[in-house]
């Protein structure tokens, strides 16, 4: 008996991490905390991500995955400081208005469904680059790459800040009032 191709496990892999993604987006909804939501959103995106990484777009699959760590983190330490529980641990109701906010989506799912398929979709010009996840990191990032990476560093310099300052021994030495 012969293995299956390559081509099967690439398959069977993006299926899984379709699945995957799906699940732990559904648990967003399902979880009583918001840590446990965050940590959730943050597992479906990433599977997103490494299902974009099979199928060759490395650029736009890590850039989703480094994106969302760094998204989460920030959430993470907002949550630290800013809730009132520790950290969003402690169960809470997630959703209000629960009939409102399911006729709503549904009404919105409902239309964007038939939009796909009333809208006549465009027919393809061009042929396709070599390179497609060059191509498109081209197009997204352009010449602003200069200007995201100082914006990155900015946002790792403000995260470091923020967790210094909510620590016991950040801004104030002394146990205050």
């Amino acid at each position: 008996m012969t293995a299956p191709p390559a081509a099967f496990w690439a398959s069977a892999a993006f299926w899984g991490l379709a699945a995957v993604a799906v699940a732990c987006g559904v648990a967003v909804f399902v979880v009583d905390s918001m840590a446990r939501a965050t940590f959730a959103l943050l597992a479906s995106l990433i599977a997103v991500g490494l299902s974009l990484l099979l199928i060759d777009l490395e650029y736009l699959g890590l850039v989703v995955i480094l994106m969302m760590i760094m998204e989460m983190l920030v959430m993470a330490v907002f949550m630290i400081m800013y809730m009132m529980n520790p950290a969003g641990l402690m169960p809470m109701k997630m959703v209000h208005n629960n009939r409102g906010a399911a006729l709503i989506a549904g009404t919105v799912f409902v239309l964007l469904a038939s939009g796909v398929f009333l809208v006549p979709w465009p027919e393809r010009t061009g042929t396709t680059p070599a390179d497609p996840a060059h191509a498109l990191g081209l197009s997204i990032m352009g010449p602003k790459m200069l200007v995201m990476m100082i914006v990155g560093v900015a946002i790792l310099a403000t995260m470091v800040s923020t967790t210094v300052l909510a620590t016991d021994r950040g801004r104030r030495r002394g146990k205050g009032p």
